[in-house]
Formats: C-alpha cells, structure tokens, sequence
C-alpha cells in the first residue's frame, strides 16, 4: 500500500526538534527529550493506577523520582497535560490512520477503523477521561486536544469522502458535514460507552458499523450509484497524515 500515513509527534512548545550545531548540546537536548518521554510513560501508568485525578507526586513515584526532578523536565502541570495529550494522539494516529487506509471492501474498512478508535479508549480509559475533562491535578487547561484530534481526522475524512463522491459523479458538496458528522457520532458513542458499558466493544463497534454504512449506502443509491459493501472498491483512496499535520488530510490513489 502506497501513501501509508507517517508516524505523528507533536512537539511540546519550545522543542524545535531540530540541531543547533553544538554536538554537546544537540546530545543533553535529546537526553532530555528521552527523559520527557519516560515521565510520560509514567504518568500513563499513574493514569492507570490512580485515575484523572492523580497527581504530581503519582507522576514522579511512577516514575521512581522526587517531584523536582519532574519539574526540570516540566513547567508545570500544564506542559505535562500536554506532552500526554501528545502521546495520546500519537497512539490514536498510529492506529487510526492505517485502519481508515486499507485497502478492503468498505464494509470491513468501516468496521476496523472503528475498532481501532474503540480499542485505544478500553486500552487509555483515564487518559481520554483526563483529556476530555481538560484538568489536570484539578487545574483547567486551556489545550483541547481533543477537539484538535477531532478535527484533524473529520478533515482528513471529509477529503477521503469527497474524492470518492467526485469519482462517483456525485455531489460532494456534503462530504465535510459528512465526515463532521461521522466523527462526532463516534466520538460521542465512545464517550457513552466509556461510562456505561453495557456491551462488549465488538457489539458496539457492530452496531455502529452497520449504522454507518447504511447512511452511506442510501445516500450513493439516491444517486442511483449501488456499491456492494462485501467487495473491495476498483478505485482506492487512502488517508495519509504528514508528520505534525495538524490540519487536514490528504489524499493519494495506490
């Protein structure tokens, strides 16, 4: 498959990512971008551990260190609240992207990039909690990567779904409030189910599937356009994301 989406990684502010020519300095830089990204798989199991409203010291007992020694690698609260909601989204991309990808019918394409999406909030409960809430050690944060996240993969759904209309001859002028709609929908039954859970992850992903594509398919046979949903499509697009693409998706044939 040609156009598979690159690995995504945000960078907290001031990490340009790039050498400044001194190789002792370019070397304690990425010895402190690995000791950020450490505490962040620390907090992940604090997260686990204690819930969204863990703390500092949860952070640094996680971590096997004093909360000083975390302060020199955050600012605060708030850059820790961002480098995990960083983390977080690199997990979903990771995931999502290759699954919304594939290069199968589009029934089953549905199904296993709701899947992948569903898989990572039973995986990271706490961690999608602490994000929607927008606090951290009862702290509001002004970062809502969540909704950032959202829009990113509604753009990069809407592109996808346009490509596919204008292939079709069909109207595409609806493909935005389409993949608007379609990531809400999801994101909101997610949310719903991450409280409840009143049925298994694959029933939920079912359910959802089946909703999804029969919206889809009576749309395209108003059009008088009949897909079978059991068999891949002779045209293919795929979704790639740019590493630090923050905005939209974009598209290229196999």
């Amino acid at each position: 498959m040609s156009g598979m989406a690159d690995r995504v990684k945000r960078h907290s502010p001031g990490d340009t990512g790039a050498g400044t020519g001194d190789a002792r300095r370019d070397r304690w830089k990425s010895h402190r971008a690995a000791r950020r990204e450490e505490f962040v798989e620390a907090a992940l199991r604090a997260l686990a551990e204690h819930g969204p409203d863990l703390g500092m010291e949860h952070v640094a007992a996680a971590a096997g260190v004093t909360k000083p020694v975390l302060y020199r690698h955050f600012t605060d609260k708030a850059d820790l609240f961002v480098a995990l909601g960083h983390r977080g989204t690199e997990i979903l991309f990771e995931r999502l992207i290759p699954a919304m990808s594939r290069e199968e019918a589009p029934l089953p394409r549905i199904r296993r990039s709701l899947d992948a999406f569903f898989s990572i909030i039973e995986e990271y409960p706490n961690l999608y909690r602490l994000l929607v809430r927008s606090t951290f050690a009862d702290r509001k944060i002004d970062n809502d990567i969540v909704a950032e996240d959202k829009e990113v993969i509604a753009n990069a759904l809407a592109a996808l779904l346009g490509d596919y209309m204008r292939a079709y001859q069909i109207d595409s002028g609806g493909a935005e409030i389409w993949g608007h709609g379609i990531v809400g929908m999801v994101q909101n039954v997610g949310e719903w189910w991450l409280e409840r859970r009143t049925m298994s992850r694959d029933a939920v992903v079912e359910y959802l599937t089946m909703t999804i594509w029969a919206a889809i398919d009576g749309t395209m046979r108003g059009y008088g356009v009949t897909i079978d949903p059991h068999k891949p499509l002779d045209l293919n697009k795929i979704i790639t994301l740019s590493t630090g693409d923050t905005a939209a998706g974009q598209r290229s044939d196999p």
